[in-house]
């Protein structure tokens, strides 16, 4: 989940530093190689993180946001024969498989992997490294059910309760990462035998579907930039510091609840593209991101956590973000075994 204000698609050097007399440091690198991180519409970054990258090792970096999660694999899969850039940030676990599947990456271990736990290293052939971690899950926006008198939903049961009609909104688990995570999550709840019937259900109770999740939250949830008409909506458990973080004046508590009987626990990983013209820089950008600047910046652009162990959490996150004590779960080689037909499945259920 990304911070809810936008960021340039093209990050440059020139963008990225002043050219005033002492901005740059004087053991700073001439930019002399430019390396292209391909990624999804979520991914940010501050300015001077990744300018201090450019400082240090004279290679630029331009980011080329490709969509939400899933439709930015599928185009990196698309067009593996001529990579669109040098390196590739936001498959999931739950599309892990796939991309490994697809031949895209090429083998890298980054030197500092050790200080990321092995729960999040899940790629044993090391062609993609893992950077953040988070937990899908449905957020409600307390202001409209207190408006209400309605007690918002605490179990994934509920949402397919009459009260709860049409305040819904997820995304589709065919383009987006957290849409996909929260079909895996009702899998793990409901099983192969009721998870079809549960979305049934919650067709007929009026879930609204849409393709990513700036659509969902920044587009329909009610406490999005757009304050739209769905006071339930398929996030994160790192919502409600997010909604604190960017409201002025800053409350004392989040407007932004969370149900985390419904949360699945989602993984981020980088990687260096096979055919990329600069593979070189691609790795130095992947081991960029597991240093402990990059890492310490992931929690106020991305509102996810950062995987290298040690890392201080600001304090709006340590305060307003719920972790989940036991997150739904289902095991990669499970997920990649069943993905494709679990999605296609899905959309015979709730979209035709």
């Amino acid at each position: 989940m990304r911070r809810l204000l936008t960021v340039t698609a093209v990050v440059a050097l020139t963008g990225l530093v002043g050219t005033t007399p002492g901005v740059a440091s004087l053991g700073a690198k001439r930019a002399t190689k430019t390396v292209t991180l391909v990624t999804h519409d979520s991914f940010a970054v501050s300015k001077s993180v990744l300018a201090s990258f450019t400082r240090s090792t004279g290679i630029k970096v331009k980011i080329l946001h490709s969509g939400d999660a899933g439709a930015a694999l599928n185009q990196a899969i698309l067009t593996k024969d001529r990579p669109l850039g040098d390196a590739f940030f936001g498959v999931d676990n739950t599309f892990l498989s796939r991309a490994l599947d697809a031949g895209i990456f090429v083998r890298y271990r980054p030197p500092s992997l050790g200080t990321v736990p092995q729960e999040y290293q899940l790629d044993p052939s090391h062609r993609l490294t893992p950077i953040d971690h988070g937990d899908v899950c449905i957020n409600d926006d307390k202001t409209w059910f207190a408006d209400k008198g309605l007690k918002p939903p605490e179990t994934l049961d509920d949402l397919t309760k009459p009260q709860y009609r049409g305040l819904l909104v997820a995304e589709n688990p065919a383009t987006s990462s957290p849409g996909l995570a929260f079909v895996l999550a009702t899998i793990a709840q409901y099983h192969e035998s009721g998870w079809r019937a549960y979305w049934t259900k919650l067709r007929a109770n009026g879930v609204q579907i849409v393709d990513g999740w700036e659509q969902a939250y920044d587009g329909s949830f009610t406490q999005g930039q757009n304050k739209g008409d769905r006071p339930l909506v398929v996030s994160y458990a790192s919502s409600p510091p997010a909604a604190v973080y960017f409201s002025k004046p800053q409350p004392k508590q989040s407007p932004v609840g969370t149900m985390l009987a419904s949360c699945f626990r989602q993984v981020e990983f980088a990687g260096v593209l096979k055919g990329a013209a600069e593979p070189g820089a691609a790795r130095r950008l992947v081991d960029f991101m597991l240093s402990p600047r990059f890492q310490a910046d992931i929690p106020l652009q991305m509102f996810v956590f950062p995987v290298r162990d040690g890392t201080k959490l600001p304090e709006v996150f340590t305060k307003f973000a719920e972790v989940p004590a036991a997150p739904l779960k289902l095991s990669t080689s499970e997920i990649g075994a069943n993905r494709e037909r679990w999605i296609q499945q899905w959309t015979d259920t709730v979209v035709r």
